[in-house]
């Protein structure tokens, strides 16, 4: 019998640092990203990979990544590098891992030979069996078509990532620039392709990241793009730089002003239905009406609050009687 893990972790800011660079893995420690992922993938040149898994098997056990996720990105199935990234990388730091994120995901069976794997070494080496999460990451098309089924393909599973850059390749965008809308097309190319992210993620209670903007410099030009995917309702977004980082926290918290109010709400719903309260089902918060699907709302916002660490400001005072 495993012990239940906790899959919704903080995922304002996940910054992306490549595994065989000692340079970026140092600095990353110290910045204020929740989570921080070692690549072998994409920002991996073929010849630095096999050195780069043990670079991050060292930073992984010797680093101090406190109040981080830990993740990996290992090389996708259709390579020959996946299974020794995952080997190397678990059977050598697991205990100091959180989750391995998986690229280029096209169907459920990918994601189930991954847990497959990762319960073989857990077994082997004695680790907690199904500790270790699984990020799957979307970019392309067939992987888009098949969403609800890798959402559903393991209890490992924590998040779905939308991959820009590779999904824009793999349905002929026009567009050069990650993450920026066509020209060309008034509307926005991306609603359908981040609306069908996370319906698939939330149906199984997962969460869902939105993936890079490339214009590292351009940081007015990715908190845009972040305010879109917030604005949806998803968990975070990749950061390729310390710049980003601030911004992606900022933008995936709530405010100050929604944070009080929702913590207000859920305190005078908690009243009016209570004994003292007159167990209302609905009743009037100021000017605003508040019932169950108030509440429901409420708790997201201030769930997102806590996890960011905020504090109120404000106190529900009952109604004099």
């Amino acid at each position: 019998m495993t012990t239940p893990v906790n899959r919704l972790r903080p995922r304002r800011s996940c910054l992306a640092v490549p595994g065989s660079n000692p340079r970026f893995l140092e600095k990353a420690q110290g910045l204020a990203a929740d989570q921080v992922f070692l690549d072998l993938e994409d920002a991996c040149a073929p010849l630095a990979k096999p050195e780069a898994r043990h670079t991050v098997v060292k930073f992984l056990n010797e680093g101090d990544w406190t109040g981080k996720t830990r993740v990996v990105r290992v090389n996708d199935w259709t390579t020959h590098w996946t299974y020794r990234d995952v080997i190397t990388v678990v059977e050598g730091a697991g205990p100091s891992l959180d989750c391995i994120m998986l690229p280029k995901v096209q169907d459920a069976a990918q994601v189930r030979a991954l847990d497959m794997l990762l319960t073989q070494i857990e077994t082997t080496m004695g680790f907690e069996v199904g500790r270790i999460g699984i990020e799957a990451q979307i970019e392309n098309a067939k992987g888009l078509v098949n969403v609800d089924e890798i959402a559903a393909a393991s209890p490992r599973l924590e998040t779905i990532i939308f991959g820009p850059a590779d999904f824009m390749a793999s349905i002929n965008m026009k567009s050069l620039v990650v993450g920026e809308q066509p020209p060309g097309y008034p509307a926005d190319a991306y609603h359908y392709i981040l609306m069908r992210i996370l319906m698939a993620a939330r149906t199984h209670n997962l969460q869902a990241v939105d993936g890079p903007y490339l214009q590292i410099k351009n940081v007015d030009g990715f908190r845009a793009v972040a305010e879109r995917a917030a604005a949806l309702g998803f968990d975070g977004k990749w950061v390729l730089h310390p710049g980003q980082v601030d911004a992606a926290n900022e933008v995936f918290s709530p405010s100050q002003e929604d944070y009080d109010h929702a913590e207000l709400i859920l305190d005078a719903y908690e009243y009016f239905t209570s004994e003292a309260g007159g167990k209302k089902g609905s009743a009037m918060l100021g000017d605003e009406m508040i019932d169950e699907a108030s509440r429901k709302m409420a708790l997201v916002i201030a769930g997102k609050g806590r996890a960011a660490g905020m504090e109120r400001t404000s106190k529900f005072e009952p109604p004099a009687a």
